[in-house]
């Protein structure tokens, strides 16, 4: 059967087009569904084709101008979904993944205006089976139909948690100065929200199918840092882990009480970066601290947990690039510009390799994105570099212009690159 493009058909022929794409997006979700990835850590698909080298001018697709913001773009059900600035609104859009034709926009929120880019969205959106969850960055979150972009529900977090929203003024830290940038993630039937405040609701846990809370958690400001959840040591139940203003914490996934704690704070609790795991050891960094292992230690008799600082790393100060890690290391970029490896027990520096960014220090942005063996990172600039995963030594893969200057990360799916920049969504073709 062949299937109908909303806006080509009429009548019960649009109505048809609309379920096919719902039938779509739900059997094929997953492909890149969310900030970072199917499982928020920069890895591709396990079942995502090897890429051994880059081709020297990729094809794009197709390309699509767009209003300004910081969101990345997400990939799920053959449908690629992005946020943006459309007339002073931030707009959720989804759009057919071959075409780049537009299906919907739905209005999520008044724009939020500062110093540091332009007017727009900066929280990625996330994708679970037919829905979508958007959220804004004065804190409203609105759970949209995958298929039309109709609410389902929504949360507004000043006024149903009481989270502070002050703008760039004054000494407003974390999310309270930047907006709400920490996407929400979903694990099982549970909905994950930054919230973020003095008031019991730092971290907050909703069904997310209804937005009912199941959970409120601690007194933490928000920062910008993504919450994840990981099985840490294989030992259940899961755990919520946060960098927050206040630092580094770990929550009982089912029913939100604290298991640990590291303080970690900062100017303008600037916590961008968001934790990775490897084994016991979780890795978050800041421009004035540095870049630190955390230790997660279980008691077994007592079933307590403890957390300690295992090591830090000043000569790969993470900033707001986050990282990722393949086997034991961690791939990254540093304050001085410099695109690093090092040992994830211990923090020791296996290779930096400097020049492949070109902006200023305090600036320097990359996302990376994993893909088997090689490591995918698109520059702020707009290049993408592929190098491979090798401890030993920085090895370049092939290089390539995908788009102009930007500070998102790209998403990745079945071979193709979907990027953005200040002016334009691009879907490039990486494989042949």
């Amino acid at each position: 059967m062949k299937a109908l493009r909303v806006g080509e058909a009429r009548g019960h022929g649009a109505r048809v087009g609309v379920i096919l794409f719902f039938v779509t997006a739900i059997a094929s979700a997953g492909d890149w569904p969310g900030w970072r990835g199917p499982a928020r850590d920069g890895h591709a698909p396990a079942n995502s084709k090897a890429l051994e080298t880059l081709p020297r001018e990729p094809h794009a697709r197709w390309r699509l101008k767009i209003g300004t913001g910081l969101a990345s773009p997400i990939v799920a059900g053959g449908n690629v979904f992005y946020l943006d600035n459309q007339s002073d609104k931030e707009t959720a859009h989804a759009l057919d993944r071959e075409t780049g034709r537009e299906l919907w926009q739905t209005p999520v929120d008044d724009v939020f205006t500062d110093s540091q880019y332009a007017p727009g969205p900066r929280c990625t959106p996330l994708v679970d089976g037919d829905r979508l969850y958007a959220q804004s960055s004065k804190g409203l979150l609105r759970c949209l139909n995958v298929a039309d972009g109709k609410q389902l529900w929504s949360l507004n977090y000043t006024q149903d948690f009481n989270a502070v929203f002050i703008g760039e003024r004054g000494a407003a830290q974390g999310g309270h100065r930047h907006g709400f940038t920490a996407s929400p993630w979903v694990d099982g039937s549970r909905l994950i929200l930054a919230v973020g405040d003095t008031n019991g609701a730092g971290v907050v846990c909703v069904a997310k199918e209804t937005g009912k809370v199941l959970w409120k958690s601690q007194n933490d400001r928000v920062a910008n840092a993504a919450p994840i959840t990981a099985l840490v040591g294989g030992v259940k139940p899961k755990q919520v882990i946060a960098f927050t203003v206040e630092g580094l914490i770990g929550l009982n996934l089912e029913t939100g009480d604290l298991l640990w704690r590291v303080p970690l704070t900062s100017t303008f609790g600037r916590h961008v970066s968001t934790p990775t795991v490897v084994d016991n050891v979780v890795m978050v960094g800041s421009h004035m601290r540095g870049t630190i292992g955390a230790a997660l230690t279980l008691d077994a008799a007592l079933k307590t947990w403890s957390a300690s600082v295992q090591w830090e790393s000043k000569e790969c100060t993470l900033n707001f690039a986050s990282p990722v890690a393949v086997g034991d290391c961690l791939y990254g970029l540093g304050m001085t510009k410099n695109v690093f490896c090092l040992e994830a027990k211990t923090g020791k520096t296996l290779w930096s390799k400097t020049s492949l960014i070109s902006t200023s220090a305090e600036k320097a942005h990359a996302g990376f994105v994993v893909v088997g063996n090689n490591i995918l990172m698109l520059t702020d600039t707009g290049e993408v570099i592929l190098f491979a995963a090798d401890p030993k030594e920085f090895r370049e893969l092939g290089r390539a212009q995908v788009c102009g200057a930007n500070w998102c990360n790209p998403a990745y799916a079945d071979g193709k690159l979907f990027v953005r920049d200040a002016k334009e969504l691009v879907c490039v073709d990486l494989l042949p």
